[in-house]
Protein backbone atom coordinates (compact mmCIF):
# COMPACT_ATOMS: atom_id res chain seq x y z
CA UNK A 1 0.00 0.00 0.00
CA UNK A 2 1.44 3.43 -0.94
CA UNK A 3 1.36 6.69 0.72
CA UNK A 4 1.77 9.98 -0.45
CA UNK A 5 5.19 12.03 1.03
CA UNK A 6 4.21 14.99 3.29
CA UNK A 7 3.59 18.04 1.44
CA UNK A 8 2.05 20.40 4.22
CA UNK A 9 -0.44 17.57 4.45
CA UNK A 10 -1.35 13.96 3.95
CA UNK A 11 -3.83 12.64 2.12
CA UNK A 12 -4.46 9.31 3.69
CA UNK A 13 -5.10 10.91 7.01
CA UNK A 14 -7.86 13.19 5.63
CA UNK A 15 -11.27 12.21 7.43
CA UNK A 16 -14.02 11.05 5.17
CA UNK A 17 -17.44 9.68 6.87
CA UNK A 18 -15.53 9.77 10.49
CA UNK A 19 -12.53 7.82 9.62
CA UNK A 20 -9.49 9.18 7.79
CA UNK A 21 -9.76 7.70 3.98
CA UNK A 22 -6.59 5.05 5.31
CA UNK A 23 -8.79 3.46 7.67
CA UNK A 24 -11.64 3.05 4.63
CA UNK A 25 -8.67 1.41 2.60
CA UNK A 26 -7.15 -1.23 4.98
CA UNK A 27 -10.89 -1.99 6.02
CA UNK A 28 -11.25 -2.91 2.60
CA UNK A 29 -8.01 -4.08 1.79
CA UNK A 30 -6.45 -6.33 4.75
CA UNK A 31 -9.29 -9.13 4.70
CA UNK A 32 -7.80 -10.13 1.16
CA UNK A 33 -4.09 -10.19 1.90
CA UNK A 34 -2.26 -12.10 4.87
CA UNK A 35 -0.13 -9.10 5.55
CA UNK A 36 -0.27 -5.51 5.00
CA UNK A 37 2.74 -2.93 5.34
CA UNK A 38 2.52 0.61 4.75
CA UNK A 39 5.27 2.57 2.09
CA UNK A 40 5.45 5.79 3.18
CA UNK A 41 8.41 8.25 3.37
CA UNK A 42 9.16 10.79 6.14
CA UNK A 43 7.85 10.45 10.13
CA UNK A 44 6.44 6.75 10.34
CA UNK A 45 4.63 8.31 13.61
CA UNK A 46 2.03 10.00 11.78
CA UNK A 47 0.70 6.22 10.52
CA UNK A 48 1.07 5.25 14.45
CA UNK A 49 -2.63 4.84 15.07
CA UNK A 50 -3.29 2.07 12.03
CA UNK A 51 -0.79 -0.70 13.11
CA UNK A 52 1.06 -1.34 10.09
CA UNK A 53 4.40 -1.60 9.68
CA UNK A 54 5.83 1.38 7.70
CA UNK A 55 8.26 0.64 5.05
CA UNK A 56 10.51 3.66 3.58
CA UNK A 57 11.51 4.16 0.03
CA UNK A 58 15.25 2.37 -0.30
CA UNK A 59 16.08 3.62 -3.35
CA UNK A 60 17.82 7.38 -2.24
CA UNK A 61 21.43 6.21 -2.14
CA UNK A 62 21.31 4.80 -5.91
CA UNK A 63 20.31 8.01 -7.37
CA UNK A 64 21.45 11.12 -5.78
CA UNK A 65 20.32 13.26 -8.66
CA UNK A 66 16.66 12.19 -7.18
CA UNK A 67 17.29 12.68 -3.71
CA UNK A 68 14.61 14.47 -1.60
CA UNK A 69 16.80 16.69 1.26
CA UNK A 70 13.51 17.18 2.97
CA UNK A 71 13.16 13.49 3.66
CA UNK A 72 15.92 11.71 2.43
CA UNK A 73 14.78 9.51 -0.04
CA UNK A 74 14.30 9.40 -3.42
CA UNK A 75 11.00 10.74 -4.29
CA UNK A 76 10.70 7.96 -7.28
CA UNK A 77 7.02 7.64 -6.17
CA UNK A 78 5.12 4.13 -7.13
CA UNK A 79 7.61 2.45 -8.33
CA UNK A 80 10.06 2.99 -5.98
CA UNK A 81 7.54 2.01 -3.16
CA UNK A 82 6.98 -1.10 -5.25
CA UNK A 83 10.54 -1.81 -5.47
CA UNK A 84 10.84 -1.40 -1.08
CA UNK A 85 7.78 -3.46 -0.79
CA UNK A 86 9.39 -6.49 -2.84
CA UNK A 87 12.72 -6.07 -0.93
CA UNK A 88 10.65 -6.52 2.44
CA UNK A 89 8.59 -9.11 1.08
CA UNK A 90 12.04 -11.32 0.16
CA UNK A 91 13.83 -10.72 3.14
CA UNK A 92 10.67 -10.95 5.80
CA UNK A 93 8.55 -13.63 3.48
CA UNK A 94 10.80 -15.31 1.34
CA UNK A 95 8.23 -17.71 0.38
CA UNK A 96 6.31 -15.03 -1.32
CA UNK A 97 5.81 -15.46 -5.50
CA UNK A 98 3.59 -11.67 -5.48
CA UNK A 99 2.70 -8.75 -3.71
CA UNK A 100 -0.43 -6.73 -3.63
CA UNK A 101 -0.70 -3.40 -3.91
CA UNK A 102 -3.02 -0.58 -3.89
CA UNK A 103 -2.89 3.41 -3.36
CA UNK A 104 -4.14 5.03 0.10
CA UNK A 105 -6.97 7.14 -1.41
CA UNK A 106 -9.18 4.45 -3.41
CA UNK A 107 -11.68 4.46 -0.51
CA UNK A 108 -14.37 2.46 -2.27
CA UNK A 109 -11.58 -0.75 -3.27
CA UNK A 110 -13.31 -4.08 -4.81
CA UNK A 111 -13.65 -6.48 -1.47
CA UNK A 112 -12.69 -9.19 -3.97
CA UNK A 113 -9.87 -7.51 -5.85
CA UNK A 114 -7.17 -9.36 -4.71
CA UNK A 115 -8.80 -12.77 -5.26
CA UNK A 116 -9.79 -11.56 -8.89
CA UNK A 117 -6.48 -10.50 -9.93
CA UNK A 118 -4.97 -13.91 -8.54
CA UNK A 119 -7.70 -15.74 -10.95
CA UNK A 120 -5.67 -14.11 -13.67
CA UNK A 121 -2.30 -14.29 -12.87
CA UNK A 122 0.34 -15.98 -14.95
CA UNK A 123 3.91 -16.96 -13.57
CA UNK A 124 6.55 -14.00 -13.68
CA UNK A 125 3.51 -11.52 -15.45
CA UNK A 126 2.08 -8.45 -13.63
CA UNK A 127 -1.65 -7.84 -13.72
CA UNK A 128 -3.08 -4.48 -13.15
CA UNK A 129 -6.31 -3.28 -12.30
CA UNK A 130 -9.19 -1.43 -14.92
CA UNK A 131 -12.34 0.20 -14.81
CA UNK A 132 -13.96 1.48 -17.61
CA UNK A 133 -10.66 1.98 -20.03
CA UNK A 134 -8.66 3.31 -16.98
CA UNK A 135 -5.87 1.13 -15.94
CA UNK A 136 -4.75 1.58 -12.65
CA UNK A 137 -0.76 0.92 -12.16
CA UNK A 138 -0.73 1.30 -8.98
CA UNK A 139 -3.15 -1.40 -8.17
CA UNK A 140 -2.08 -4.72 -8.79
CA UNK A 141 0.21 -7.98 -8.50
CA UNK A 142 3.63 -7.74 -8.92
CA UNK A 143 6.07 -10.71 -9.09
CA UNK A 144 8.79 -10.29 -6.69
CA UNK A 145 11.31 -12.11 -8.98
CA UNK A 146 11.29 -8.29 -10.79
CA UNK A 147 13.04 -6.64 -7.90
CA UNK A 148 16.33 -6.78 -9.58
CA UNK A 149 14.97 -5.67 -12.86
CA UNK A 150 13.03 -2.85 -11.57
CA UNK A 151 16.08 -1.96 -9.74
CA UNK A 152 17.61 -1.34 -12.75
CA UNK A 153 14.41 0.51 -14.59
CA UNK A 154 15.27 3.03 -11.49
CA UNK A 155 18.63 3.93 -11.85
CA UNK A 156 18.03 4.20 -15.55
CA UNK A 157 15.56 6.97 -14.24
CA UNK A 158 12.25 5.62 -15.45
CA UNK A 159 9.38 6.53 -12.89
CA UNK A 160 6.67 5.29 -14.53
CA UNK A 161 4.50 2.42 -12.94
CA UNK A 162 2.81 1.63 -16.22
CA UNK A 163 5.69 1.78 -18.39
CA UNK A 164 7.31 -0.84 -16.68
CA UNK A 165 4.08 -2.81 -16.54
CA UNK A 166 4.04 -2.98 -20.07
CA UNK A 167 7.13 -3.86 -20.61
CA UNK A 168 6.57 -7.07 -18.76
CA UNK A 169 3.09 -7.58 -20.43
CA UNK A 170 1.00 -6.89 -18.07
CA UNK A 171 -2.58 -8.16 -17.74
CA UNK A 172 -5.69 -6.31 -17.20
CA UNK A 173 -8.44 -7.56 -15.13
CA UNK A 174 -11.62 -5.10 -15.39
CA UNK A 175 -13.76 -4.43 -12.70
CA UNK A 176 -17.00 -2.70 -13.12
CA UNK A 177 -18.46 0.21 -11.45
CA UNK A 178 -20.02 -0.36 -8.02
CA UNK A 179 -23.42 0.58 -6.63
CA UNK A 180 -22.80 2.31 -3.15
CA UNK A 181 -25.54 4.14 -1.65
CA UNK A 182 -27.73 3.94 -4.44
CA UNK A 183 -24.90 5.82 -6.45
CA UNK A 184 -23.09 4.15 -8.97
CA UNK A 185 -19.13 4.64 -8.69
CA UNK A 186 -15.58 3.37 -9.72
CA UNK A 187 -14.39 1.30 -7.62
CA UNK A 188 -10.92 2.97 -7.93
CA UNK A 189 -12.12 6.30 -7.45
CA UNK A 190 -9.10 8.47 -6.72
CA UNK A 191 -9.79 11.09 -4.06
CA UNK A 192 -6.98 13.56 -5.17
CA UNK A 193 -8.92 17.37 -5.05
CA UNK A 194 -11.36 19.29 -2.77
CA UNK A 195 -14.67 18.17 -4.61
CA UNK A 196 -13.12 14.43 -4.93
CA UNK A 197 -13.09 14.48 -1.07
CA UNK A 198 -16.76 15.84 -0.71
CA UNK A 199 -17.59 13.02 -3.54
CA UNK A 200 -16.55 10.50 -1.12
CA UNK A 201 -17.95 11.84 1.86
CA UNK A 202 -21.36 11.83 0.10
CA UNK A 203 -21.27 8.29 -1.16
CA UNK A 204 -20.78 6.97 2.20
CA UNK A 205 -22.85 8.78 4.27
CA UNK A 206 -25.41 10.97 2.25
CA UNK A 207 -24.38 14.06 3.16
CA UNK A 208 -23.28 17.08 0.86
Amino acid sequence: MFADEPKGGDKALVEIAGAPMLTHVIRRFAPQVPRLILNANGDPARYGAFGLEVIADTFALDAPTHLNPAIKTSGHGPLAGLLAAMEWAGMHAPQTTFIATVSTDVPFLPLTLVQDLAAAARPGKIVLAQSGEHLQPAIGLWPVALAEDLRKTLLRGERRAKTFAERHGAIAVSFPFATIAGREVDPFFNANTPDDMRTARHVLTGQQ
